[in-house]
Formats: structure tokens, sequence, C-alpha cells
């Protein structure tokens, strides 16, 4: 049957990274639960891997879903969203990021969250033959569907050395001329790392220059720590003029599940971007907009998110940093992004029986290799990134069982403790 499939599946291995990973999670899920049907003890999963909020949403965002979801004028498709919630982001963008200038009904658009507004674009900005100008490692959605449309891919490495921000210096011009965009994220998943008024006015006078469309997505924005200010693309001047900006309410407001975000900036690209969606879905429900639009005027919600996830994110730093981990406090997001170990020497394990770490010592290629170690001996889950040097990304999303965010952290201590890691 492969025969029926479209040539750019049949072309293409890049099947989506966090769902091969996820599966690896499951399979070691279900050894565990294995093991103890067997009377065989076993370590439970530490998931510090796919940054899902463990936090539930707001109760008082909750009571709105409830409240609106059986009226009747919320039975209908909303196709390209509520009046009412466009309103609510507009007051958000300019209450919290002091962004100006921005009419609810031209500058912002809903969708179903980041990832569909990401896998949408593509159709409204590129031919056969462009390229997206793609930091790396970052989130693959957007160009995957790049690459599904006939354009390519021209990757940016992210360096410790430039701060993990992309050297527009580096990229030559025969490439910037096919530009048609250039995909920003920050605060960056994975690196942690945020960017800074002048690096966007430089990379606004960059997408000038050539004639190319800045895509920001600022999934994190809301979630920095140490008094990092929150910063959007859009309250640099000039960038209405050359770009648009995403915006998710899984990261702020803990609503991953709801699927529900916005895109915000351009007039042409938000036109654009409403032609292509009214094209692909119906809207999201008209009461989880309304949800969205309360939490949105309560930006104080996310102020509580951002200081429980500061204080696992200082555990996070430490525990690594006893494990040998080169690793620093990020200045926001859920993940902690540090340089993979090279190595493991463990002496000895007393208990054999179940969930041995090797003995001897081993060296590792990758750190995809090192993940997989992580998580068959270990049974911790993370991500590792090899687009840059080798990483791996922590995130501090985990889900408590009976224990403190603390018991947690020591556990994990423990467990890395035991391989004894080297770093080169």
């Amino acid at each position: 049957m492969d025969t029926i499939l479209a040539k750019r599946l049949l072309d293409s291995d890049t099947d989506y990274k966090f769902g091969r990973l996820k599966a690896a999670k499951a399979s070691v899920l279900q050894k565990i639960s294995d093991a103890a049907q067997s009377g065989c003890s076993s370590l439970p999963l530490l998931d510090l891997g796919i940054g899902e909020s463990d936090l539930p949403a707001d109760p008082a965002i909750v009571e709105v879903l409830l409240k609106e979801a059986g009226k009747k004028e919320n039975r209908a498709y909303t196709d390209n969203g509520l009046c009412c919630f466009q309103e609510a982001a507009c007051r958000y963008l300019n209450n919290v990021f002091h962004v100006e200038g921005l009419d609810p009904a031209r500058h912002i658009i809903h969708g179903i969250g980041s990832k569909s507004i990401l896998s949408l674009l593509p159709l409204c900005l590129i031919d056969q033959g462009d390229i997206l100008l793609m930091p790396v490692p970052g989130y693959p959605v957007l160009a995957t569907h790049v690459q599904y449309l006939g354009g390519t891919v021209y990757p940016l490495p992210l360096i410790k050395e430039n701060d993990y921000l992309p050297d527009f210096d580096q990229i030559p011009l025969a490439v910037c001329k096919k530009a048609k965009i250039l995909y920003l994220n920050y605060p960056s998943n994975p690196t942690g790392a945020s960017a800074t008024p002048v690096f966007f006015k430089k990379a606004i006078e960059f997408a000038k220059r050539h004639h190319i469309v800045i895509v920001h997505d600022a999934a994190y924005a809301a979630i920095t720590y140490q008094q990092e200010a929150l910063l959007s693309f859009l309250s640099v001047p000039g960038a209405m003029e050359v770009g648009v900006e995403i915006h998710s309410l899984s990261k702020a407001f803990s609503m991953t599940g709801w699927r529900l975000a916005f895109l915000a900036g351009n007039e042409s690209i938000i036109k654009a971007f409403g032609l292509v969606k009214g094209n692909s879905d119906s809207g999201q429900f008209a009461a989880i907009q309304k949800a969205g639009s309360y939490a949105l005027l309560h930006p104080d919600i996310t102020i509580r998110i951002r200081q429980r996830f500061e204080q696992r994110m200082l555990l996070l730093v430490t525990a690594l940093k006893t494990a040998g981990f080169p690793a620093a406090m990020p200045k926001a997001g859920y993940y902690c992004y540090v340089p993979a170990p090279t190595g493991a020497c463990n002496t000895g394990c007393s208990d054999t029986s179940c969930h041995a770490v090797p003995a001897g010592c081993c060296t590792f290629s990758s750190a995809k290799s090192v993940a997989a170690c992580l998580l068959e001996t270990l049974h911790i889950s993370v991500i590792p990134w090899d687009d840059a040097g080798a990483y791996l990304r922590f995130s501090v999303t985990w889900e408590n069982d009976s224990r403190t965010d603390v018991e947690i952290m020591e556990d994990f201590t423990v467990r890395l403790l035991s391989l004894h890691l080297t770093f080169s």
C-alpha cells in the first residue's frame, strides 16, 4: 500500500521526534509494569522529557469552561475565532508585554494550539524551492511542513559561544535571496536562552534587507526566572512590518490539552493565515476560547505557575551539578539544556536482578545514546539533541507521585551518581 502514499512521506524518515520518544518511554513503562506483576522491584519512571505541564489549569479558568460548555450560543463552529478572544489577546499583549498599536480584528487570530499554527503558516508563505532559515536545535514542526511543500531548510546552529542566538552574518547571500521565513523561538526550546531587544532589532533589519518573514514562536515568553524581563518580538519597532508572533496558553496558563493559541502581528500575514485556516479547520470550541479569554485577562495566574517552575528549576540545576553536568540556571522556559556526558563508569551495582546499571565503563557516541542509556538503565526520560553538539534537555514538568519535588530530585541525583558519568 506504500505506493498510494504521497511521495513526500515516502521520501521522508522524519517522523515526529517526540512521538518516537513517547513510544520508547511507553516501552519502559510496560517493562516496569511487567516487573511489578512478577514480584520484582523496579525503579519508577522519572519523566524529565517532553515538556507538558503537570500543573492543572487554574480553577477559575475551569469554572468558565464549565459555565460556557452547555450554552446554546457556544455550540456553533467558531471558524476564525471569537471577537472576545481576539480582544483579550490584544489586551494581554499590551498589559504584559507592552505591545502597542494592535487592532484585534486585523492583527490577531486564534489557532488550535501553536503546533497547528506552525503547521499552517507554510501554506501562507512557502512555494516550491523557498528556504526556511531554521535555528537548530529547535521545535521541528514548521520545518517539516515547509519540506512537505517542496521548500528546503537551512540550519542556523545555536551554540553557547553566541548565547544560543543565530548568527545572521554566517548565512550565504545565495541562501538569503531564496529565504522566505526566518523562524525564531525565544525563550528557546530547548536551550532556555532569551533574546534581547538588540537581537530582535538586528533580526528585523536582516528580514527587511532580504524580504524575509519572521515567525517568532513565543510559547515560553511568559515563563521567565530571576526577574528576567518579559519580552515580545512585537514590542520592538519594525516587527509588525516583517513578522508575526505565536503565543500559547498551554505554557503560560497550564492549558496544554485545551489546544488554544493565537497569532499576532503583520496584517497581511494574519489575513492570509485566516484564509488558509478557514479551509483547514472550523475553529476551537467557543467555551474554550471564552475560558482562554478569562485567562488572558488574568495574567497573575501565570505568576504562580512561574514561581512553581522556578523552584523546580533551582532543584534540577543543583542535582545536575552534583552529578557532574556543567549546568546553569536558564533565564526562562521549562528546560535545562546541558552538554551530554561522553562516558559512564560504574564500579558495580549490588542489585542486579531488575534494574542494574551495567558494570564497567562505556563511551557515548551521541546525546541520543546517552538518553537511551538513562531510560533503559535508570528509567530517567530526557530529550536528546545532536543538532549543534551533543546535548540533553531536562524538563521541570515532571509529575509528582507521593513525593515532594525535593524527594524526587534527591532520587534523581542518586540515580545519576550511580553511573559515574564522565565529561570531556
